[in-house]
């Protein structure tokens, strides 16, 4: 082999450098660089998953503390309790007895849990807006957890002041 001259020797250590920097860029700096922002993208990931489950864990304990506090609720509504009295009873209290067409009760099993879903088709005829806004509210304002499934109203006659209300209630029994 022959002996290279000092401009050789040169060229050959610059290309040696530029080789060993490329092996230290290709195989260390660059795996180290893409590594660290794989782990800064996953930990942007992981935080809003954080967030997400704090939100539904809020989400849950709200909904558990309405569950518990409609439970306490059924739990003291008196025993003896049925829809249908309960309906006759305030039409009697607001002065529609007498316009009750028809009440149609009915119950059934709730869809989760040991509960009775009871429900009343109720009709009132030839009433007046008034009354059927003071019976509503008589109804729902009370402590039995009663509520207004469906309401239809419909002209009676030829008085525009004069209704008819096809309403249906629901509770919630145990």
């Amino acid at each position: 082999m022959k002996r290279l001259n000092t401009r050789e020797k040169q060229a050959v250590m610059l290309a040696a450098g530029f080789i060993a920097l490329f092996i230290v860029l290709q195989f260390l700096v660059f795996p180290l660089l893409d590594k660290k922002k794989r782990l800064k993208r996953r930990l942007r990931a992981e935080k809003n998953v954080l967030v997400d489950m704090q939100l539904l864990k809020a989400e849950f304990d709200a909904i558990d503390k309405n569950t518990k506090n409609l439970q306490s609720r059924i739990a003291v509504k008196k025993t003896g309790f049925t829809l249908f009295s309960f309906l006759d009873e305030n039409a009697g209290k607001t002065g529609l007895k007498d316009r009750i067409a028809y009440m149609k009760p009915s119950s059934s099993p709730a869809r989760e849990g040991p509960y009775t879903l009871s429900t009343v088709e109720m009709k009132l005829q030839m009433i007046s807006m008034e009354q059927l806004i003071t019976y509503l509210h008589a109804v729902e304002t009370s402590p039995n957890m009663v509520n207004v499934r469906r309401l239809s109203i419909s002209r009676a006659g030829k008085d525009k002041r004069v209704i008819d209300a096809v309403m249906e209630f629901e509770t919630v029994d145990m």
